[in-house]
């Protein structure tokens, strides 16, 4: 229970089906102080209180379960080491992959319990082969089945989502019902350890220190021309316009994208935006929501909010590599990105982009 609304209403729909529901708050910070203030949907102290007082409305158990040390090594370490590979992570699946679905998951079952329930909007069938499978969500605004692609067969067969087929206006409607104060609270969108949402300053107090991060030269791709210096790697990903502080326009007037970003050297090297084009991927550390496929023709989604694009999905042999054949471009696409693969609605799985071409 994060001390959303989502939560709330999951965790009040488990106790009404007749399951024997506790809910868990998860204290991640090992310096409170140190992440965002205010409730915001999930990681501060005001949250804890709103998670509290929805389990009382319900009357379940409640606690706050302390996974600061691990958070922050699986999560928090990884969110920054990443950055300083040159590359752009989404610390919400690792959170699902390491804490969610995974330390908190493996301490429940230890304690007894059956499954995890969380208030993410995605669902979960049985397919014919007796294996759980997981679909989209029926509301496709608040669909988070991408952030959940990370979860392997074990996981999913442990796991329950409650509003995966409601829309998030009767899901807010719901809580006003059932009396749960968190019913208008507004939905959390930051990355919970940066308090004030600003990465890239974060990221500068993180890793400014850090060599070679420390900075480099800003270049043109058509010219290799030095247009200005940055004061490092970490504040750049690839697709972004704004904050370049080039400092005068390219000669056709056109603005100009991060193209590719060397952590090595300290360059960062900017371009047209048709430059950002991009159709086939390669893909490391896949996750499978099932069986290994050996071919999807289905889509890949790129970006938690991005749209699905047609593609050819490869795996490798023994499931180790995936090569991704994009049906029409894709721009601004990282190395560090989730690609998750879809056969119709059905999440098959996904994979970290290594290179995008």
């Amino acid at each position: 229970m994060s001390g959303g609304v989502d939560s709330a209403v999951a965790a009040a729909r488990a106790a009404e089906a007749g399951h024997d529901v506790t809910g868990i708050h998860l204290a991640l910070s090992r310096n409170p102080a140190s992440y965002r203030s205010g409730a915001r949907g999930c990681c501060t102290i005001e949250d804890s209180n709103d998670a509290r007082r929805a389990a009382d409305v319900i009357g379940i158990p409640f606690y706050v379960w302390d996974l600061s040390e691990q958070f922050h090594e699986e999560v928090v370490e990884d969110f920054m080491d990443e950055y300083a590979a040159g590359r752009t992570p989404n610390p919400c699946l690792r959170c699902n992959e390491k804490i969610k679905f995974a330390a908190v998951l493996e301490r429940g079952l230890a304690l007894g319990y059956d499954a995890v329930a969380t208030g993410h909007y995605a669902q979960l069938t049985t397919g014919t082969d007796g294996l759980v499978e997981m679909h989209r969500a029926v509301d496709d605004g608040k669909d988070q089945s991408y952030v959940l692609g990370v979860l392997d067969q074990r996981q999913l067969a442990h796991s329950l989502f409650p509003l995966g087929g409601s829309t998030k206006v009767d899901v807010r409607a719901e809580a006003a019902r059932r009396g749960l104060l968190v019913a208008d609270k507004p939905d959390s969108h930051d990355i919970c350890f940066v308090a004030d949402g600003d990465n890239a300053g974060w990221l500068r107090d993180k890793l400014g220190d850090r060599a070679p991060n420390h900075g480099g030269p800003i270049v043109d791709d058509a010219t290799g021309e030095e247009l200005g210096r940055h004061d490092g790697t970490y504040g750049f990903t690839i697709g972004q316009r704004k904050g370049l502080r080039i400092g005068r326009p390219a000669p056709d007037g056109k603005p100009r994208f991060v193209l590719d970003i060397e952590p090595v050297s300290g360059t960062v090297t900017v371009g047209p935006h048709e430059r950002l084009a991009v159709r086939r991927l390669t893909g490391i550390r896949p996750r499978w929501c099932g069986s290994v496929p050996g071919r999807v023709d289905g889509t890949v989604q790129l970006r938690a909010h991005g749209r699905e694009l047609p593609a050819t999905v490869v795996v490798g042999e023994r499931g180790a590599g995936v090569d991704i054949e994009l049906h029409e471009p894709a721009y601004g696409i990282a190395p560090g990105q989730a690609a998750v693969v879809y056969d119709g609605t059905r999440v098959v799985g996904s994979a970290t982009i290594a290179t995008a071409r």
